[in-house]
């Protein structure tokens, strides 16, 4: 495993097959071998839909490496338990919720990080997915 500081990704999800295949997704897309730490947290502890803060919680200290932590989230309820969470101060220091579509954004966060930028690159990265052009 390589010493080098990268951001970490945390893709929140009210399912854990979603969150868990973004995931996979992802880092499967990174292409360079760079070992990009994501972890989904979907769904509830108990395996059901929903959001946990509990798994959001164990996943950001999974994926922080001391370059900062990107979360990702799909719907409502998920926004608000991270929001939530960052309120209470129950998640890594440098932590980020991004502003960005969940399957386009967790990609290009991906593999900004890849890179080694920061987290305001990465950020910056995934915001931009809400740009890509389908037709």
């Amino acid at each position: 495993m390589s010493d080098q500081k990268l951001v970490g990704i945390v893709l929140v999800s009210h399912s854990a097959a979603v969150a868990e295949s973004v995931a996979d997704l992802a880092r499967g897309l990174v292409g360079d071998g760079t070992a990009v730490p994501v972890a989904a947290a979907g769904g509830t502890e108990d395996g059901g839909f929903g959001t946990s803060a509990a798994l959001i919680t164990r996943a950001a200290a999974e994926v922080d490496r001391g370059a900062g932590v990107a979360v990702l989230a799909d719907l409502g309820s998920a926004v608000l338990t991270v929001k939530a969470l960052l309120e209470d101060d129950e998640l890594p220091h440098d932590i980020r919720l991004l502003d960005a579509p969940f399957v386009e954004g967790s990609i290009a966060a991906a593999v900004t990080a890849a890179t080694g930028a920061n987290l305001t690159a990465v950020e910056a990265a995934a915001g931009e997915a809400y740009g890509y052009r389908k037709v």
